[in-house]
């Protein structure tokens, strides 16, 4: 299965959201999306919380966090 070209479907306006990438024509960030399938949401609970998603949206955010995540190094802070 093709990856799903994020693009199509996720934003970065400075207007919108203080500039945090959104699902194009919302106002849903991308990191609530991905952060409600970190904390164990299903696409349907999600759908359901944010009904004007579609399922094409969840992917789009999970594939720019992919790319995101190639391009960055994380690193555990030591405390």
């Amino acid at each position: 299965m093709a990856r799903i070209d994020w693009r199509e479907r996720v934003a970065i306006d400075p207007d919108i959201h203080h500039g945090e990438s959104c699902i194009r024509g919302t106002r849903i960030p991308v990191v609530i999306i991905v952060g409600s399938l970190a904390d164990g949401m299903s696409f349907e609970e999600i759908l359901r919380e944010y009904p004007q998603l579609s399922e094409e949206d969840i992917r789009a955010a999970l594939a720019y966090a992919a790319e995101v995540l190639e391009n960055e190094t994380l690193a555990p802070r030591v405390t």
